[in-house]
């Protein structure tokens, strides 16, 4: 039994990381180091760790931010291959034509094509592209960030290509000895039980995130409609498409969920998508009249920023994008076939099946990785799976795209010069958070009968909360990535955590670490982090209060929603499962 001391002790390393990052704004590049520092002197002093199992355990958090920086660096090289060649306008195009309806434009551009970007690239990346987009094309700015956050949540917990399970539920779940054997006893490998809560969370989304195209376009139509009459009524005629759109998305998403997480929100926004785009020229679901934004003249002053909306450029413009491409070796926009625009993504998406289906290629692939087993003679493991993991083959369409688009070096450099940077600010924040969380887990393997912080911590807070627990354990995912800005992060940081609190509850922990992976998704609406890089690229920085002000209202819709659904599964449908 530890005291109250060890127990605010513990706590420390988290609590300071919320201070830093949401109570005084620091950037987490800043944040972490301390967080990290703090678990150290904590995990050496309070939990009498070696030094060896400091320095094993940080080893294995570096490894795995090094493999999910690998991942993250082949999303955004392949998308800021796509904007430098053109394709990604090409894209946005083929959505933004279809219809000149802002409704309309908010289900296929700021629902449908963010959930896309968050399947293929993640870390933040949707809203800070789909902004710009809507921006483009007429839209105040305020009102595209609200549309672009508020469209891709339900994409998040698949984001990157299933990285925020992957890497943020498996790989913890399995360095952690205790959730490791009690997986195993359970009957489950880790990557079968990982499948589980993917599924689960899948499941969560599909019944609660079905209506976030009318969430989203409800939003925008209420607040940036009439400036004298705020009214809803507008958002009645297009309600039939919103909800079709929901579904058309969520059957291929939690369907694809049953074979792997890699694949729910690239699934779900491409056969989605595709059907919509379908079904509208077709004639189905189209409004009988178009509804804008009111005149120019009449918007307040804080909906717009430095950049006047229609005169925006979408990503990569400027850069080798559109039509100057043709000039300098690319494609081009103007006559470039949807389908050629697409072919890298499509590409991704079989070589990833393949990959993970055609045996004994898995296996193959999974002997090309960096292990170290037993760092330091602990008992700690770290690897990183160079060719297994998504980011080798986003790596790959990157290079295959190249010639397919007909790239200029200029075009090249400017790609990978784009990734490169973005990847900077990522790479210090994960190391040293993924650092700190491994030191919390690892804190009790030095010692037997030794429980580690995150236990103690998990322990603690399901005798507070008690029965009550599935309602709050979508909350708690939620916090984490509001503080740390990542679904991914939250995961890594609360999944054991979540874990080890069901257990000492008696509940169903795939239900309840289902739902931290549901609430690390919606805690994205407000983190500061997507917020500021969102609002960055409409030139509207400044105005954040205003935005999570707003995007609490999806919030707490979801929070309620899912946990109302994890208490009635937990204790009436499904009390059974382990």
């Amino acid at each position: 039994m530890v005291s109250l001391v060890e127990l605010v002790l513990a706590a420390t390393p988290l609590v300071l990381a919320g201070v830093l990052l949401v109570g005084l704004l620091w950037p987490a590049t800043r944040a972490m180091p301390i967080a990290y520092v703090t678990a150290l002197i904590v995990g050496y002093f309070v939990w009498n760790m070696p030094g060896e199992y400091l320095v094993a355990a940080s080893v294995s958090g570096m490894m795995t931010a090094v493999q999910i920086l690998w991942i993250v660096f082949g999303a955004l090289l392949l998308l800021y291959t796509l904007m430098q060649a053109g394709a990604f306008d090409r894209i946005n195009q083929g959505f933004a034509r279809i219809s000149d309806d802002r409704r309309v434009q908010i289900v296929l551009i700021a629902f449908f094509l963010a959930a896309f970007i968050e399947g293929a690239a993640g870390f933040g990346t949707p809203a800070a592209v789909v902004a710009p987009l809507l921006l483009a094309l007429g839209f105040p700015a305020f009102a595209a960030v609200i549309a672009g956050l508020i469209g891709h949540i339900i994409a998040v917990t698949y984001g990157a290509v299933g990285t925020p399970i992957i890497i943020g539920i498996q790989d913890p779940l399995k360095s952690a000895e205790a959730t490791n054997t009690a997986i195993t006893e359970g009957g489950f490998t880790i990557q079968e039980y990982s499948l589980e809560v993917a599924v689960w969370a899948a499941t969560y989304h599909t019944l609660v995130g079905f209506v976030m195209p009318l969430f989203a376009v409800a939003m925008v139509v209420y607040f940036f409609g009439d400036t004298e009459e705020r009214s809803l009524e507008p958002v009645w005629e297009v309600a039939p498409l919103c909800l079709f759109s929901g579904i058309a998305f969520v059957v291929p998403y939690w369907l694809s969920a049953q074979i792997s997480a890699e694949f729910p929100s690239l699934l779900g926004a491409m056969v989605g998508g595709a059907i919509v785009v379908g079904a509208l020229k077709a004639g189905y679901f189209v409004p009988d009249e178009e509804w804008d934004f009111p005149d120019r003249q009449e918007w307040p002053d804080h909906w717009v920023g430095t950049i006047e909306p229609g005169q925006a450029n979408a990503p990569g413009t400027g850069s080798g994008t559109g039509d100057a491409t043709v000039a300098d070796g690319g494609v081009g926009t103007s006559n470039m076939s949807l389908l050629r625009a697409w072919t890298p993504y499509i590409l991704l998406v079989v070589l990833l099946v393949v990959t993970r289906v055609v045996d004994p290629l898995p296996t193959v692939l999974q002997r090309f990785g960096t292990e170290w087993s037993n760092i330091l003679g602990t008992g700690i493991d770290g690897g990183i799976d160079w060719l297994y993991v998504p980011g080798f083959w986003l790596f790959v369409c990157a290079l295959i795209a190249i010639p397919l688009y007909g790239m200029s070096s200029r075009e090249i450099k400017a790609a990978w010069s784009e990734a490169g940077q973005k990847l900077i600010a990522p790479l210090i924040a994960l190391v040293f958070v993924i650092a700190m969380v491994q030191v919390m887990l690892q804190s009790g393997a030095h010692a037997e009968g030794t429980e580690s912080m995150i236990v103690v911590l998990a322990q603690a807070t399901a005798d507070i909360v008690g029965p009550a627990y599935p309602f709050i354990a979508a909350l708690i995912g939620a916090l984490g990535a509001a503080m740390a800005g990542s679904n991914t992060v939250s995961n890594i940081t609360f999944g054991g955590f979540q874990f080890e609190a069901a257990s000492q509850l008696g509940l169903p922990t795939q239900l309840i670490v289902g739902a931290q992976a549901v609430g690390g998704a919606i805690g994205n609406l407000v983190a500061i982090h997507n917020v500021v890089a969102a609002l960055a690229t409409v030139g509207l920085v400044g105005h954040e209060g205003r935005v999570m002000r707003l995007n609490l209202i999806p919030l707490v819709y979801y929070a309620l929603g899912v946990g109302i659904l994890a208490t009635v599964f937990s204790y009436a449908l499904f009390p059974g499962l382990f």
